[in-house]
């Protein structure tokens, strides 16, 4: 009860310490293996998040061992050298904190969430999972059950589960962005023990990692503590691989039919973005946040409220690295044809790209922009992540400070410009998504 109990209380407290907060402080070193460390002080509640954020995702993955860096996301909590297999997350929940992971195509994040006189435990378990990781059989066949029965939950057995890999898979032909992070299960099942091995001794390294200490600390104490667990480790010996493919630009449109496990049908539509870093990314987030964004945006008042030709539409921008993709998805109103919920969509894209948007909306959409920044340095979970992001895909951790500027920067012009170059109508994925009982029919016609 007692861990429950301050548990509750930090998480009441991480979702208000930062509201109205418009400028991050923050100290950085780093180490001389590479590990660069980013420190922030917040005294006001008694709570710490010890983060890494690691520069690998799917991307880095040889194209016949695809999902390895998620596993890895599992694989890591299996213990160290020095850390019995189950410890490590009865460690930190036994103390009264929380952790969690995720992958994505370009980072996989690891974190905890600490009263703040065991940040000195959060640094050494996250030393030992550096340095020390326990990656044996018993591990792989363990962590192998666990990303199995999450591939059953989040893919195969929920309606509509599959978009994401059945839409990277035609939105890019080279880069390997085209394959989600979960991968390919025969892939790992194929994969040896010394394959695994050789995948943590090339990305899980010091010079591959960012190491973000939030909250109530003291920063002189904490560097010491950073450079009695991590100096040790020493650096990766191999150059860290990085694709260097630039994903062509589409020409022609692709279309496909997945027959699902649905009762209701839908469109999928993707459109290739530029890199995360990116100049034109802020106008296309916004564009995004105007066109899909909430109960408030264009498609949703237009095509669901107004309509009722669509029971929700919603988009996944997905800003990565190396160029990512905007994938808008709509859930046809019962008795609505996919392909006229699709005109219905294409016409609202035309609209914004003949006519742009008006001073209203814009105005109300630079607040939702505002707010949604604002939001997201809300928590002292949210600061650690942001400081490593800023860090890791602009190279200047400052850049936490800079964001709003830029969004600030964005015009009307520029809103309607985006939409005319990425949102183009013969260079996207359009994918219907319907039910399997009209596979059957189609293949009796």
């Amino acid at each position: 009860m007692k861990k429950h109990i301050i548990w509750l209380i930090a998480v009441f407290f991480c979702q208000i310490q930062a509201n109205g907060q418009t400028n991050i402080d923050f100290r950085e070193f780093t180490l001389d293996n590479g590990l660069h460390v980013i420190m922030h002080k917040d005294n006001r509640t008694p709570i710490v998040v010890t983060s890494v954020m690691y520069h690998v995702g799917s991307k880095n993955e040889d194209p016949d061992r695809t999902g390895f860096a998620h596993f890895f996301e599992h694989l890591l909590f299996e213990g160290s050298e020095n850390i019995d297999r189950g410890e490590y997350t009865n460690l930190v929940e036994g103390n009264g904190g929380a952790l969690n992971a995720f992958t994505s195509n370009d980072v996989t994040y690891y974190y905890e969430l600490m009263p703040s006189n065991y940040l000195e435990l959060a640094l050494y378990l996250e030393s030992e999972r550096m340095l020390h990781a326990k990656i044996d059989e018993v591990g792989l066949e363990t962590q192998r059950e666990v990303v199995k029965e999450e591939k059953r939950q989040r893919y195969d057995n929920q309606p509509y589960g599959t978009i994401l890999p059945e839409t990277l898979a035609r939105a890019y032909t080279r880069h390997p962005y085209q394959w989600a992070p979960i991968g390919s299960l025969d892939h790992l099942n194929a994969a040896s023990l010394d394959e695994f091995m050789q995948f943590y001794k090339d990305f899980y390294v010091p010079n591959n990692a960012i190491l973000t200490i939030a909250g109530d600390i003291d920063y002189e104490q904490t560097a010491a503590w950073v450079k009695k667990y991590f100096s040790e480790i020493p650096e990766g010996e191999h150059e860290i691989y990085r694709p260097e493919v630039e994903e062509p630009r589409k020409e022609t449109e692709i279309r496909d039919v997945i027959y699902d496990n649905i009762q209701i049908p839908a469109i999928i539509q993707a459109y290739n973005l530029p890199p995360k870093n990116h100049p034109d990314a802020y106008a296309m987030e916004m564009l995004s946040t105007y066109l899909t964004g909430g109960k408030s945006s264009l498609m949703t008042k237009e095509l669901v409220d107004k309509q009722q030709k669509a029971l929700v539409i919603a988009a996944i921008p997905l800003d990565l690295e190396d160029g990512g993709i905007f994938i808008m998805y709509g859930i046809a109103n019962m008795g609505v044809e996919p392909e006229d919920l699709e005109n219905e969509v294409d016409l609202l894209i035309r609209k914004v790209q003949e006519e742009g948007i008006s001073d209203q909306d814009f105005q109300k959409l630079q607040n939702i922009i505002e707010n949604d920044l604002v939001s997201k340095n809300s928590s002292i979970e949210g600061i650690a992540q942001n400081l490593a992001e800023s860090r890791l895909f602009y190279g200047d951790t400052g850049y936490i400070n800079r964001e709003m500027e830029k969004y600030g920067e964005v015009t009307k012009a520029d809103i309607q410009r985006v939409a005319r170059e990425y949102l183009t109508l013969d260079g996207r994925v359009v994918l219907y998504y319907l039910p399997k009982s009209q596979q059957t029919a189609a293949s009796q016609e």
